[in-house]
């Protein structure tokens, strides 16, 4: 698998994963608004204003997801893995002597052909410390000092 091909699929996996989650998420808010219109319809005093308060934060919490999800989502849309640098950057595949990185979202671990990368996102605090670096260069990070062995 070439480089480039290896980006593409990682960045996939990321696009799999935040889709996942916003579909959870706009599933719950349209849950939240069904029980809201059910809430409507009973009548029984103030169990019936708490019900329905109580309803109305889930809703509110659950957009605020959303909103974030969405800002993920145009952050991830913003990652260019067609091209390769020797200078660490959004898009950029990092190499270490702790851990593979795919500098993008914060998503966590992903695999491809039985090899981990983490997906950080370039304001995360490890993700602070790897932008603008090239290989052979090192960093501390948690107590680790992490050397960089290739950037592509």
């Amino acid at each position: 698998m070439t480089t480039l091909e290896l980006k593409f699929e990682l960045q996939q996996q990321c696009k799999d994963l935040i889709n996942f989650r916003l579909e959870r998420i706009q599933k719950i808010i349209v849950d939240i608004e069904t029980s809201l219109k059910e809430e409507s319809k009973s009548t029984s005093g103030d169990k019936h204003h708490t019900g329905r308060a109580m309803l109305q934060i889930e809703r509110e919490n659950a957009g605020n997801q959303l909103r974030e999800i969405e800002k993920v989502l145009q952050q991830l849309n913003k990652v260019d893995v067609s091209t390769t640098s020797k200078v660490i950057r959004l898009g950029s595949l990092v190499k270490t002597n702790h851990a593979n990185f795919f500098i993008s979202i914060s998503v966590g671990k992903l695999e491809v052909n039985n090899i981990f990368y983490l997906g950080v996102a370039p304001n995360a605090p490890i993700g602070l410390y790897l932008l603008g670096k090239k290989e052979r260069e090192q960093f501390s990070f948690n107590g680790k000092v992490y050397k960089i062995e290739k950037v592509d």
